[in-house]
């Protein structure tokens, strides 16, 4: 089984039926049209040379567009290499030049830029350009187009084995640039398989697909309705962070299953008007990425009560691995956050201490993490990889050192306690903060910087960059703002700025985060 054959047996059994819906009102397309569009994808592909084993960029806004495009990379029996449209194009043009993509899709407003920061680095994949994105029609008349001057003949569909690659996502990297989480078909369809068992999604739900295809996240969204033949809405980028819009959009589409990162629902149970009405076809509620507050957690369960929550917890390198169900009520005096829960039944779990100990329940350590949910690796990058696995158990299992810290409570559940390393999670991104210290030192005035993230009364997580600067006069606020948004995603942009003189040192010189820290 492979990820392009879930989409089959949906066409097979429901070809007219909606599977995706674009909820800025582009359109929509159903599974038939949808697995015909894949199929133009692929044989172009497959005329432009791409294979068994390469790797195809995608360099598109959130569409039916770059749906259909997934699958026919999948067909031609590559892997997808999805990125942020967001983000800057040099970062974009480094990540297809770092995985050696053979060929990118992408929109044309993106195209210029991209050429320019690809030729920098010497990479020259094989481009389709779409004049834009949206309800899939811009994706077929770029391959009418082609087909117009150079037809692609039909080609067969590729047999992917399990460990094949599908899809590499970049996450933020410490050493300044992103790394290439690489995960196979096997890793996804166990994952699928878990979701199913768990979840149980039925062929007339109508799933919420609110996070960036280059975001963990979206796998759930993107295979588990296609699985048994439900549809999927895209939740537009402007939409998504407009509370009374987005309440708005899940009731004129009657979404059942909703999933995205805490913040967003934070932001509906605090400032949605009729969130009541607009949810009251939701019938789960799944989360991610971040630790839900309890006070919001509590006011969204108190306004929309019907459905059931779920809390999902797991790194870009395991997809989800812990579950939790939220109890019906949650009490007035609970202000600590809810467990990440247990491990899940696909998969394995143990806490160890520093030297790779396994320690009893109640004593903190870091989770690792077994089974067939967990990547391969991470792109051309051997060392990188060694590190982040306990050695092999003498089982034949590979443990993954996720770097969170948990404690495992009388009733098993684990408790999240924070990371080991300096890698947060913000709306669900997963951010390095010496990625973001990498970008501050390329400023022409920045002497020092350190990045430290703070949890403020309410819950939410700030990054604040503290600089020393070269010279008496200190850049501006919109200066340095607009600069990081030059090198980073603007998720990582930092939220507040500090100056100082110099900043403090530990007794062996390093620069002492713990002081920065406490300033708060």
């Amino acid at each position: 089984m492979t990820l392009q054959q879930l989409l089959d047996e949906s066409i097979r059994k429901r070809g007219d039926h909606p599977a995706v819906i674009e909820g800025n009102g582009q359109g929509q397309i159903d599974y038939r049209r949808l697995g015909r569009l894949s199929d133009r994808l692929r044989d172009r592909l497959a005329a432009l040379g791409v294979g068994r084993g390469d790797r195809v960029g995608l360099y598109l806004r959130k569409s039916a567009d770059g749906v259909a495009a997934i699958f026919g990379i999948l067909k031609a029996g590559a892997a997808y290499v999805p990125v942020d449209p967001l983000a800057p194009a040099s970062r974009n043009a480094f990540i297809h030049w770092d995985c050696g993509a053979k060929a990118v899709i992408l929109e044309r407003r993106y195209e210029a830029a991209y050429r320019l920061e690809l030729g920098r680095l010497g990479g020259n994949p094989a481009l389709i350009v779409l004049p834009d994105s949206g309800g899939g029609g811009y994706l077929e008349g770029a391959l009418e187009a082609l087909d117009r001057s150079s037809p692609a003949p039909a080609a067969p569909a590729v047999d992917a084995a399990p460990e094949d690659l599908a899809y590499i996502l970049y996450t933020s990297g410490s050493t300044g640039q992103p790394k290439g989480v690489m995960l196979s078909h096997g890793n996804a369809l166990s994952f699928l398989d878990w979701c199913a068992e768990t979840f149980r999604p039925l062929p007339e739900d109508v799933f919420s697909s609110h996070a960036p295809f280059h975001f963990d996240l979206s796998i759930f969204d993107l295979y588990l309705p296609l699985r048994c033949g439900a549809s999927l809405v895209l939740i537009p980028e402007e939409t998504g962070k407009e509370p009374q819009g987005l309440s708005a959009l899940v009731g004129r589409y009657r979404l059942t299953v909703w999933y995205s990162a805490p913040s967003i629902l934070s932001l509906l149970a605090q400032f949605a008007k009729n969130l009541e009405q607009d949810f009251s076809s939701v019938r789960q509620v799944l989360f991610a990425g971040e630790v839900f507050p309890v006070v919001h957690l509590r006011t969204l369960k108190r306004r929309v009560p019907r459905p059931r929550y779920f809390n999902l917890y797991g790194p870009t390198e395991t997809n989800v691995c812990t579950w939790y169900e939220i109890p019906a009520e949650i009490p007035e005096e609970r202000t600590d956050p809810y467990p990440i829960g247990k491990v899940s039944s696909s998969l394995a779990g143990r806490v160890v201490d520093l030297l790779g100990r396994d320690l009893p329940p109640g004593a903190e350590g870091e989770l690792c993490i077994a089974g067939p949910h967990v990547m391969a690796g991470y792109w051309n990058l051997p060392e990188r990889t060694a590190r982040c696995f306990l050695a092999d158990d003498g089982a034949g299992r590979r443990w993954y050192k996720t770097g969170d810290l948990v404690v495992e409570e009388p009733d098993g559940n684990f408790r999240y306690v924070g990371r080991k390393d300096r890698m947060i999670k913000k709306r669900g991104y997963r951010i390095e903060l010496g990625e973001i210290e990498a970008c501050l030192y390329r400023h022409p005035g920045v002497r020092e910087a350190a990045v430290v993230a703070l949890t403020g009364g309410d819950g939410e997580l700030k990054v604040k960059a503290h600089l020393s600067t070269l010279g008496e006069k200190r850049p501006s606020l919109i200066a340095l703002k607009t600069f990081c948004s030059q090198h980073l995603p603007v998720y990582m942009v930092p939220d507040v700025f500090a100056f100082h003189d110099a900043l403090p040192r530990t007794s062996t010189d390093k620069i002492d985060y713990l002081s920065l820290k406490k300033l708060g």
